[in-house]
């Protein structure tokens, strides 16, 4: 792509410019922002601009605003040493596509980039990445099972329906998400993300919704929501479960009346935004456990997309972890150039609680450990780790007997088991009560009562349900 870059440190730009170069973009570069203007007002075109924020005499809001003037087509990824929230969300109220606070991992902008060289390349949004098919720009595998979600994707983009993506931690829910938005309607619009999990319960709803100057102690001057961010765009609402009642209730008259009301204010601000929500959790357990609107469920899960765990597309793993292992190696400096049969064969055969996620990591760390040019199974430190420890849990002792001629007691014994297994559980995800809870196929909250019921303490700081 044909990509300008606006930043007052030349250290920084000529960084950018020789890393952006060997990517094989066209690359632009100034320190001096008027002058980029020019070439923006003289109808010079580029894919892409990415513009540092904090610059003098003109600062990259402004640039990012005369972009989308004269070349709305034109994607604006801004930069700042100086992030805070209230600049990105001006940034995403002007047309922004991305937000990138110094400093970044370079990684990090090279997959935004990918992105749009995928987005510029098809309508379709697929793209041919060396010898990878890019899904979107954004998706690796060909196996059934994801080609049926690629499907929805380009069906449900067509609509303005909200949107209820399900599937376990490290699945790619919100890449779900922005591939849905950068092929609707709204593409040119914002799309927000909001983890309702990772904001403490005390905030969302000033993070959400915004409040008027003095609707509490340090409310000094009004200020937007999130929700409001994303008018005209997309709304993605990350783990929609951990949602409390009281916020589940302002969700569902958000998408029944189009508004909401800043806290502290009397009116009423109407929103144009697409939901689009996504969850690891059982919300219809939580349903009928009373956790979860019955109303807001409906209203979310008007069309339902489940991502499929890694364990049931195994016929994707090699090509994942070849197109990982050639992304390390570049990114590293590594010239690993092949993975071994036998350790394929040991990706293959595990079950990866963590799905693409953990391959990708435990790839990035078997290219950082080689010393050859092939990845071999000594390398594969944690999965082969994971791998006996899993084969220990698949093979436990016989749990079947005959009864001893005196007879036994059956309470005490299945406490005995149950117990167990709750705390073999927590130590296979170092006390993760939500991933212990999937380990045994049941609801957090049964999880939860169980523990209590045996007296099993875990430490708070270990149990944070930090799932995508």
């Amino acid at each position: 792509m044909k990509v300008l870059v606006v930043d007052d440190d030349p250290g920084m730009l000529e960084f950018l410019g020789l890393m952006l170069k060997k990517r094989g973009h066209e690359v632009v570069t100034t320190t001096d922002a008027i002058k980029a203007l020019e070439m923006v007002r003289s109808g010079e075109k580029f894919d892409v601009v990415i513009a540092d924020i904090r610059m003098k005499p003109v600062d990259g809001l402004a640039v990012l605003i005369e972009v989308k003037k004269h070349s709305p087509e034109t994607s604006v990824v801004m930069i700042s040493a100086y992030a805070n929230e209230e600049t990105a969300l001006q940034a995403m109220n002007e047309g922004a596509y991305d937000y990138l606070p110094k400093p970044f991992q370079l990684d990090e902008l090279y997959r935004i980039l990918d992105e749009l060289a995928g987005l510029k390349d098809s309508e379709e949004g697929e793209i041919q990445c060396g010898r990878y098919h890019l899904h979107f720009g954004l998706f690796i595998g060909e196996s059934p099972a994801m080609h049926r979600v690629y499907d929805a994707i380009r069906k449900v983009a067509l609509v303005d329906s909200t949107v209820l993506i399900s599937g376990e931690s490290g699945t790619g829910k919100e890449l779900v998400a922005k591939a849905i938005h950068r092929l609707s309607r709204r593409s040119k619009g914002p799309f927000v993300v909001v983890n309702c999990g990772g904001v403490p319960e005390s905030l969302i709803e000033s993070e959400l919704f915004g409040y008027k100057k003095g609707a509490f102690t340090g409310a000094t001057s009004d200020r937007k929501g999130l929700v409001e961010a994303a008018h005209g765009g997309t709304l993605f609402l990350d783990e929609i479960g951990e949602l409390t009642p009281a916020l589940q209730v302002k969700l569902l008259r958000l998408i029944q009346e189009k508004s909401i009301r800043r806290i502290g204010d009397t009116c009423d601000i109407p929103v144009d935004v697409r939901i689009i929500a996504a969850t690891n959790r059982d919300l219809e357990q939580m349903v009928l456990e009373g956790s979860f609107r019955e109303d807001l469920y409906y209203r979310l899960n008007v069309i339902p997309i489940r991502l499929p765990p890694l364990r049931e597309r195994r016929e994707d793993i090699p090509l994942l972890a070849h197109y990982f292992m050639e992304k390390y190696s570049s990114l590293l400096g590594k010239d690993v150039r092949r993975i071994s049969s036998y350790a394929l064969d040991i990706l293959r055969r595990y079950d990866f609680p963590g799905n693409v996620r953990e391959l990708e990591n435990i790839i990035e760390r078997g290219v950082a450990l080689e010393q050859s040019r092939i990845i071999l199974p000594e390398s594969l430190t944690i999965a082969s780790g994971l791998m006996m420890r899993k084969k220990r849990v698949e093979s436990p002792a016989p749990l079947f007997g005959e009864i001893p001629p005196e007879g036994l007691n059956l309470d005490e014994l299945l406490e005995k088991v149950e117990r167990h297994y709750l705390i073999e559980a927590l130590k296979q995800t170092q006390g993760h009560k939500q991933r212990a809870a999937e380990l045994l196929g049941m609801t957090f909250r049964s999880f939860r009562y169980r523990l209590a019921k045996y007296r099993i303490e875990v430490p708070e700081e270990d149990t944070r349900e930090t799932g995508r």
